[in-house]
């Protein structure tokens, strides 16, 4: 009989043998694993260290490196005289950083971290992230706390905190040790250091520090500077690392531009036309002087009250290179000069008046009933007589007529550039019809501006000659060069300076005339009034401009003066804005104390 044998049962000996060599096999497989993940971990630390150090080690500067724009400054204006009309200050933008804000603890202050602690009146702060930030920065900025910590709330990790800020709180906001959080760009502010004083005239400039409108338009380009940078390394804290400056490039600030323009003479004019439109009731009103002998512009002025750099600056032209306008009898002058050119007339030629002439149909007569009068060329001009000056215009073809204007620089650009300048309209003697090619005679049916009537006249005063007119002194680079300025234009004789002679002598009895009313003392005067009716704003003929030019002193011209009227009450130039020119020339003389005229020996008669 055969007996299956059965195993025999384990003793817990060999139980205990078994398990011991089971986790022998796991730790072994374990520490196999280990083994291999040192390995592996001791060859990339090989790789990095030895093989890969000068790679890993250039893109952690290139992730320190920082290059930093040094921001210049756009150039200065100022008068003639140096006085600044437009600076730009150093201003800085705050940024913050919302995430860092957001995480940010603030450090106790201890003797090891009074240097760089937060604390807030002598007290640690009681709060963190955002709210702890904004109770330190909003003291400093002058901004409400919770509106500070709404623009910290965001995403991101920029956020625009104030504009404009002064150095002096920017070194206030770094020394609350921030960085990192908050931090300071360059920027710039144009400040305007006269308020209303040239307003328009100067414009201003967009967020972007750019000219756009005014002279800061105009000489943009000479205005605007060339950035600069500094490439370094920063900390975490955004500081730059000492020793780690690596190319840097110095800004170049913009030019300084120097205007003819001499800020005492503007503010007068300023003030005496805003005097003048309350006195008359005037819409507006608009004077220029200008220098005889340089055709430098010194003052340009007009009524419009606009800050310099405000918006309406930005958006809108000075009306005193904007607003065109027919002259009315002060184109007289240009009549009479191209015929004593041409040796049409004289000025002592003698002329019989009537108070209306009819030709071809068309009626002409002059701004006051009279009788016949006996009145020689001169007397034509002094009583400005529009039927005088078609009598003695019978010769004078079309082409001179037209001609003689356009050389006197009516209807053309001054040549100064300015933005919104509006050169008016001086039509070909080919399309004119047979009532214009006499009223043109007279100073109307073309539009003009006063920069121009004052060159115009200016031909008298400077003996014949056009001259350019500038209202640029010059310009100065940042290293202290100044260059004068230069224009294209050039000078051009017009008429004979014998003609500009009889024509000034005549123009002297037309001040005489007005004696009364825009005499100034101690000095004779050359002029001439003018007023001529206007289209309103509906296009009716109810508006009137009321303009006087003269040239001060007659017998050595020094200054042209232009004053324009918009519907004064009083309405004859001679009589609204000659008054003001008086003022505008006694300052004038005053200022640049000028010496009295000798008496008047030389005046062509008048009448016969």
């Amino acid at each position: 009989m055969i007996r299956l044998g059965l195993p025999k049962p384990h003793s817990a000996r060999s139980s205990a043998r078994y398990g011991h060599e089971q986790l022998s096999h796991r730790a072994a497989g374990v520490a196999v694993v280990i083994a291999l993940f040192v390995v592996f971990f001791l060859g990339q630390l090989i790789r990095v260290q030895v093989f890969n150090a000068h790679d890993t080690a250039m893109a952690a500067q290139a992730n320190r490196t920082l290059k930093a724009t040094l921001s210049a400054k756009r150039g200065k204006i100022t008068d003639v005289n140096g006085t600044v009309l437009a600076q730009s200050v150093e201003r800085y933008t705050i940024i913050g950083n919302p995430e860092a804000a957001q995480a940010f603890e603030p450090t106790k202050c201890t003797k090891q971290t009074q240097d760089y602690c937060h604390a807030l009146n002598g007290k640690d702060l009681s709060t963190s992230g955002v709210a702890a930030v904004s109770q330190l920065l909003a003291p400093v900025l002058g901004m409400n706390a919770s509106e500070l910590g709404g623009k910290l709330s965001g995403v991101g990790q920029y956020a625009v905190l104030k504009k404009d800020v002064t150095p002096e709180t920017k070194r206030k906001i770094d020394a609350l040790h921030l960085g990192g959080i908050i931090y300071g760009t360059l920027s710039n502010e144009r400040l305007y250091s006269n308020g209303t004083l040239m307003g328009t005239l100067l414009g201003g400039v967009d967020a972007e520090g750019k000219g756009v409108s005014g002279i800061e338009q105009m000489e943009d380009k000479l205005l605007t500077g060339t950035d600069g940078y500094e490439i370094y390394q920063q900390g975490l804290g955004g500081e730059q690392i000492p020793g780690t400056l690596t190319e840097s490039k110095d800004a170049v600030n913009g030019q300084t531009v120097t205007l003819t323009i001499d800020r005492d003479v503007q503010w007068q004019v300023e003030k005496i036309l805003l005097d003048a439109q309350k006195t008359y009731k005037a819409a507006w009103g608009i004077a220029v002087v200008q220098d005889v002998k340089t055709g430098e512009i010194r003052a340009l002025a007009d009524t419009d009250t606009v800050e310099a750099g405000s918006d309406d600056a930005k958006l809108n032209v000075s009306r005193a290179v904007s607003e065109t306008f027919e002259p009315g009898s002060i184109g007289k002058v240009f009549t009479l000069s191209g015929l004593l050119q041409e040796q049409q007339h004289k000025m002592t030629d003698r002329f019989t008046v009537p108070d209306t002439i009819t030709i071809n149909g068309q009626t002409y007569k002059d701004a006051e009933n009279h009788g016949a009068e006996h009145w020689t060329l001169a007397g034509v001009l002094q009583q400005s007589s529009n039927v005088g000056t078609i009598m003695a215009s019978e010769n004078y073809p079309d082409n001179l007529r037209y001609q003689y204007l356009k050389k006197f620089g009516i209807g053309q650009p001054s040549g100064l550039t300015l933005p919104g300048e509006s050169q008016g309209i001086l039509r070909p003697d080919t399309t004119w019809d047979g009532r214009t090619r006499n009223t043109v005679l007279f100073g109307q049916g073309y539009t003009t501006n006063a920069l121009q009537i004052t060159n115009a006249v200016a031909v008298i005063a400077n003996k014949g000659v056009h001259k350019p007119q500038t209202i640029i002194k010059s310009t100065t680079d940042a290293q202290g060069r100044t260059t004068p300025y230069h224009t294209d234009g050039k000078s051009e004789r017009v008429v004979d300076e014998s003609v500009a002679k009889d024509v000034l002598n005549a123009m002297e009895s037309v001040s005489d005339n007005y004696s009364k009313f825009a005499s100034v003392k101690g000095f004779r005067v050359g002029a001439k009034s003018g007023t001529a009716e206007v289209p309103d704003a509906n296009g009716n003929l109810t508006s009137t401009i009321s303009d006087y030019s003269a040239i001060i002193p007659a017998d050595n011209p020094q200054f042209v003066v232009t004053v324009v009227l918009k519907d004064p009450q009083g309405v004859f130039g001679g009589l609204t804005a000659g008054p003001v020119f008086a003022q505008i020339g006694q300052f004038l003389m005053q200022k640049y104390e000028v010496p009295n005229s000798a008496p008047r020996t030389d005046a062509i008669p008048v009448d016969w």
